[in-house]
């Protein structure tokens, strides 16, 4: 796996990198980050992809000093100043959509195209998301997944922990800890008064099958920002880019190109 540790600020940030071409800054979700996975590897084909594990989750350090959204926007933009790679598109996927909100909103000079996949950070009072952190884990699946069976191919930089699955287990739980932070007990951190401010193109992908995030979000954030346009997967769930990975890459290649 390619892994590296980087050093930002009081930080020291796990990132998997691989790939050539313009820069990519994937922001994960909130159970984990993804890995090696497929679909990150589809995206290094033609990209330099950069997915920093999120502070306070697995082995990236610095939670202690992030107090709201704002401070895991700025270690954000303080990484990709470290990396040195100039303005880069970012895709933020579930509780990394929201980050990725707030720096495209505080950050646009680094930020190139945006696109949101299924994210948190807005509240509808008529259309209200699950609430994750209360479903046992078998209604998460349910929830997450158009086809529960698609939950074996999901992946999580855990799974190679050289100390098993009961490590990956303790990890799990500290990843959901720092999540509801951000996301507990409403994923509202006022990302809907910032957005109109995102003059960035960004793209709005949403699985049809989201049993956490109804469809009306996608439409919402779509609202909200100034030059948008969104794209819905069906046979989706939570996770497009596991479960239709083949129409999650040609949508944001797409985009991306334009």
């Amino acid at each position: 796996m390619p892994l590296t540790t980087q050093t930002v600020d009081d930080a020291q940030i796990r990132v998997w990198s691989a790939g050539s071409g313009s820069p990519l800054l994937f922001l994960h979700g909130f159970e984990q980050h993804p890995g090696d996975a497929p679909f990150l590897q589809r995206l290094a084909q033609s990209h330099s992809v950069y997915a920093p594990e999120l502070p306070g989750y697995g082995e990236s350090t610095g939670f202690e000093s992030i107090h709201d959204i704002f401070d895991m926007a700025m270690r954000f933009r303080r990484l990709v100043e470290h990396l040195g790679t100039g303005p880069v598109d970012v895709i933020g996927h579930c509780l990394g959509g929201m980050i990725a909100g707030e720096f495209a909103a505080t950050s646009p000079h680094l930020v190139r195209k945006l696109v949101l996949v299924d994210a948190w950070g807005l509240w509808i009072d008529a259309d209200q998301p699950a609430d994750p952190f209360v479903l046992n884990p078998e209604q998460l699946k349910q929830a997450k997944w158009h086809d529960v069976a698609a939950a074996e191919r999901e992946t999580s930089i855990a799974q190679s922990h050289p100390d098993g699955a009961n490590a990956a287990m303790l990890l799990r739980q500290q990843n959901l800890g720092v999540a509801t932070k951000f996301m507990w007990p409403i994923a509202d951190r006022g990302l809907s008064r910032r957005l109109p401010y995102v003059s960035t193109p960004t793209l709005i992908v949403h699985g049809e099958s989201d049993g956490l995030i109804p469809s009306a979000y996608a439409d919402e954030f779509a609202r909200l920002l100034p030059n948008a346009e969104v794209a819905r997967i069906s046979g989706a769930g939570h996770l497009p880019q596991v479960e239709r990975e083949d129409a999650f890459i040609t949508a944001v290649e797409t985009f991306l190109a334009k």
